[in-house]
């Protein structure tokens, strides 16, 4: 009896899990979608624990009780801070993943080689190599975008990397190969913990390639590895929820990186393997041209005069914390009747959505906030755009110059708007290492400074001249 009430929860948690993932495609939904899948895995748990092969409750407890001392203080984290918080929760479920194959796999070498079948041996070596991966590779891409000191934003690269790190995971397929055929050989018994050090070790030498532009579509990957060492999991624990749940989470995330990669018109391989970024940067203007700066009293008056203002955000914008500020532009321009709409680029911040996660805390209307596809055909007849931290995804040079990393890569036409205001910290080059053509135009003018700060100035000039009027 309780074994089949435990499996009827199974069929509606994973019910719950894909209405989730389905109302996860609406903002309208998107808090239902959290609801629902907070629900499925409160169901999961339960109907895994009334099982009556379950003997050791308090074991049970203690990890529940680890999980909220872990798991709440991660839940409160800012919202600039989500994509390494992300990449920390592949992180938890790969070593999950990759500890649970461990544990299986001598749990029943112990009971008897016959415990391990092909099948199951195969799924378990499956699951250790893309949970160790999934593990170390998610730390060392939370540690990029933490911007920790001694691991690297930029590209590491050294002589025949690609071949070392692709004759690696080959090494750890073939040991995986001799386990299976023997699990209880004596190769089997030093084979297995070598397969554990490679995968943990491939983790970190597939991230370090990988610069801090290709983080969205890397944190999309990595997730999708976690999914299909979840998939492996279920296989080996005969769990069916955990395979429907791992082959939900691994396909939503190969999906979206699909959808990364053609954002950034480049493949997996060229994500994976192309050391994007490692590009020898050159000094802004070293050719002899300058940028033209304008004052905020300036570019307020402009934009006081303006129709359409379109405000491209970037990842200036998160790392300054400078969505509120951005909110009171908003309400000062719309307040004057001035349409302003939001253009956003799939590969904008560092994970996919970012900026429309950072624009809904500070309660901009999603309506506004319009996909890059949307928003090209109205630059043309924007009178006002304003670049607020963002740099490759607006650079004309993906367009025109084949010699740059992001030659074809699509771009927000910010060079087709009237005039063009540009946020920056610095005048140095982005992810991509190279000048942004857009700086250079004659219609574009540069508000160098803490993109808080400055858009702060401009809403305190546009505030004053609204008293004056």
């Amino acid at each position: 009896m309780i074994t089949d009430l435990a499996q009827l929860a199974y069929v509606a948690a994973s019910s719950l899990f894909v209405i989730s993932l389905h109302w996860m495609n609406n903002p309208k939904t998107a808090r239902k979608s959290v609801r629902a899948g907070v629900a499925a895995m409160l169901l999961a748990v339960v109907a895994t624990w009334i099982q009556p092969g379950i003997i050791h409750h308090v074991w049970i407890v203690l990890a529940i009780l680890a999980g909220f001392i872990v798991g709440v203080p991660l839940s409160r984290v800012p919202l600039t801070a989500v994509p390494q918080r992300t990449a920390l929760s592949h992180a938890f479920g790969g070593l999950a993943a990759g500890l649970v194959g461990t544990a299986k796999f001598y749990l029943w070498l112990s009971e008897g080689a016959a415990q391990l079948t092909p099948f199951r041996t195969s799924a378990i070596i499956l699951e250790v190599i893309l949970g160790f991966l999934t593990f170390t590779g998610s730390l060392m891409a939370a540690g990029k975008l933490q911007e920790i000191k001694w691991i690297p934003q930029r590209p590491v690269t050294y002589p025949l990397q690609n071949v070392s790190n692709i004759g690696l995971m080959v090494v750890a397929v073939a040991l995986g190969i001799l386990v299976v055929v023997n699990p209880a050989g004596p190769g089997a018994a030093i084979a297995f913990p070598v397969i554990i050090g490679l995968a943990l070790a491939f983790g970190v030498l597939l991230i370090i390639p990988i610069g801090g532009a290709d983080m969205p579509t890397v944190i999309s990957i990595l997730n999708s590895y976690a999914g299909l060492s979840a998939v492996a999991m279920g296989f080996v624990l005969d769990n069916k929820l955990l395979i429907i749940a791992g082959a939900l989470d691994g396909s939503s995330g190969l999906i979206l990186s699909i959808i990364m990669c053609r954002a950034m018109n480049r493949s997996f391989v060229n994500v994976l393997f192309g050391a994007f970024g490692q590009v020898q940067a050159s000094k802004a203007g070293a050719d002899g041209r300058r940028y033209k700066q304008e004052t905020i009293e300036g570019a307020s008056q402009i934009m006081e005069q303006a129709s359409l203002v379109v405000i491209i955000p970037g990842y200036g914008m998160a790392v300054a914390q400078a969505q509120h500020r951005v909110r009171e532009l908003y309400d000062q321009l719309t307040k004057r009747g001035i349409t302003v709409k939001f253009a956003i680029h799939p590969v904008a911040g560092r994970m996919p959505g970012h900026m429309n996660v950072l624009l809904a805390e500070a309660d901009i209307p999603y309506s506004d906030q319009v996909p890059m596809d949307d928003i090209n055909s109205e630059m043309p007849h924007c009178d006002v755009a304003l670049v607020i931290g963002a740099n490759d995804v607006v650079n004309p040079a993906a367009r025109t110059d084949k010699s740059t990393p992001i030659y074809g890569m699509p771009i927000i036409d910010a060079d087709k708007a009237r005039t063009v205001f540009a946020i920056k910290r610095s005048k140095n080059p982005g992810f991509a290492g190279i000048d942004n053509e857009l700086y250079f135009s004659d219609r574009t003018f540069m508000l160098f400074g803490d993109a808080k700060a400055v858009v702060g100035d401009l809403v305190k000039q546009l505030s004053g001249n609204s008293g004056m009027h």
